[in-house]
This record gives C-alpha cells, structure tokens and sequence, in this order.
C-alpha cells in the first residue's frame, strides 16, 4: 500500500509540475532574470505548495501518517557546510539549466536529448558532493 501512495503522490507531483510550467526551463530562468524580462508567475507556484503544507504541518501533531509510523521530527534549524554546498550545487543547476531535480525527472519523458544530459549532469553532481565535502573538511574543518 505504501507503494501506492508513493506513485500516486510522485504522478501528482510530476502533474502538477508540468501543469505549473516548471519543467518549462525558460519560465524557470525567467524567474531567475529579475534585472531583465521577469517572470513572477513562479511565486504563485511556489506559494501555491508552500501555503498549504504550512497548514498540514500544523495539523500534524497528534495524527498518524497514512503510510508509516510517525511524521518526522522538525530538525533543528542549522547553517552548515553540508547545507551551504548542497544549496549552492542546487542553485547552479537551477540557475544555469532552469531545472532542480523533480522537474528534471519529469521532463525526460518530453524534454529532448538534453534533459537526460542534465539529469545525468545532476547525477553526478550527486554522486562527486560527497568526497568534495570530504575534502573541504580536510582543508577547513568544520567548526
């Protein structure tokens, strides 16, 4: 049953992305020029998903998710290192392509030959982050 759900909220998610133009990567950048040709129908977007889990999260205490034992617990909110190249990898390839990972993935099915090249671009990234936060460490540890 938790498979299910799993494909049936990623097919939502995957739906919603295109409906919203956010697999459109000229609409993305478009967002991104606020010196040029601005394009602000991405914060509707935007606030279209965070309004409402906003209000889902404040209901959660007290409920049981459908497909698991427990929510998760709210992190303890923290600058680190992980967190500053995870956002600054994040924000290349958004900012450069016009894609992040979700809309990536739902626009290989249409996107052209390059899509799957960023995909595999942002894969690797991925893949390579782990072992250069490895070596960041060695030549600042982190405090």
């Amino acid at each position: 049953m938790r498979l299910l759900y799993a494909f049936l909220a990623g097919g939502l998610f995957g739906a919603g992305l295109f409906v919203s133009g956010m697999t459109d990567t000229s609409k993305v950048q478009g967002w991104l020029d606020v010196f040029g040709e601005w394009d602000p129908t991405l914060a509707f977007v935007m606030g279209g998903a965070i309004i409402p889990m906003a209000i889902a999260w404040r209901l959660v205490p007290g409920r049981k998710p459908l497909a698991g034992d427990t929510f998760p617990a709210p992190q303890e909110p923290k600058i680190s290192r992980e967190l500053v190249l995870g956002s600054t990898m994040f924000g290349a390839g958004w900012g450069l392509a016009g894609l992040c990972p979700g809309p990536a993935i739902a626009s290989l099915s249409y996107g052209g030959m390059w899509h799957w090249v960023f995909v595999a671009a942002m894969l690797a990234g991925m893949a390579i982050t782990p072992s250069l936060r490895v070596r960041l460490d060695r030549l600042a540890p982190a405090e």
